[in-house]
């Protein structure tokens, strides 16, 4: 984004994603434990809210801990598999992945999932924390630092759809001949990958590519053989000539689809870029 115009973040680069199998306790089990039944969305004091507060302190929060929130309906939602999780590819939590304790909320920002937990809290409003509200959230290309109002937009939670390519540069130079492309692609809240596209002419034509997640299982949006939690991968190959641009988008099975450019999502925070995909071949032809 900060080819458009400036933004204030972390330059991530092309993404951040990272793909893990969780152990622990499911949080709607653990509150049930404590007299708030499945599927609640006002507790019996009127909690709507479930607060994450973590050991760690932070200058954003003036010294005080990083902290976070979920709607009281997902918490509870067994399906939602919001996890309190000690275990990540079947060992204990390293310290670094939040050791001994910290929330897994699937398919929502990385944010709301807090480390190093002290506290779980009920509470009436969602957290006021400055992570949920004053950061993290989404706002038109027209606002900037003079005229921005946090409060007139909620806190981001599940994340759009989105995809990758991995097994190329930004620039490449290659010979003529085929040209495989690899990569993947998600989506929030569960939802799954319906498709992914690829263009090996800029945008002008597209092919198909092949979904996978488990070696010799086919990917089935919304199947039960596939995570809805996950990452799905894909595979596009085509022969390439001549100097061209190579696209990415998918769509999810809700039918979201990527932007074309990122003008048009640009925001000051410099959140979401999801706009296709683009890397450059350079062909370069042997001497005759």
């Amino acid at each position: 984004m900060s080819k458009v115009k400036a933004v204030k973040g972390v330059g991530w680069d092309v993404s951040a994603i990272g793909n893990a199998i969780w152990g622990g306790a499911k949080l709607a089990d653990v509150l049930e434990l404590v007299g708030i039944s499945k599927l609640t969305s006002v507790s019996p004091l009127g909690g709507k809210h479930v607060e994450f507060v973590s050991v760690d302190k932070c200058k954003e929060e003036k010294g005080g801990p990083y902290k976070g929130s979920i709607p009281l309906i997902q918490a509870t939602n067994s399906d939602a598999e919001v996890l309190l999780a000690y275990e990540m590819n079947g060992e204990p939590l390293n310290r670094d992945h939040g050791y001994p304790l910290r929330v897994i909320v699937p398919g929502v920002i990385g944010a709301r999932s807090v480390k190093w937990l002290s506290s779980i809290n009920i509470i009436e409003n969602e957290c006021q924390g400055f992570f949920m509200q004053r950061d993290y959230k989404m706002f038109p290309p027209t606002v900037n630092w003079e005229n921005i109002d946090w409060s007139t937009r909620r806190p981001q939670m599940d994340f759009p759809v989105q995809s990758v390519i991995c097994s190329l540069e930004e620039e490449n130079t290659v010979k003529p001949g085929k040209i495989v492309v690899h990569g993947y692609a998600a989506s929030g809240g569960g939802r799954g990958i319906e498709r992914v596209d690829v263009s090996f002419d800029g945008g002008k034509t597209w092919v198909e590519a092949i979904r996978y997640q488990k070696s010799g299982i086919p990917y089935v949006a919304d199947d039960t053989s596939s995570d809805k939690w996950a990452w799905v991968l894909f595979k596009a190959e085509a022969d390439v000539s001549h100097t061209t641009e190579i696209v990415a988008k998918a769509v999810d099975i809700s039918a979201n689809v990527q932007p074309e450019n990122v003008e048009v999502i640009w925001n000051l925070r410099g959140i979401f870029n999801t706009s296709w995909h683009r890397v450059h071949i350079h062909v370069q032809h042997p001497d005759l």
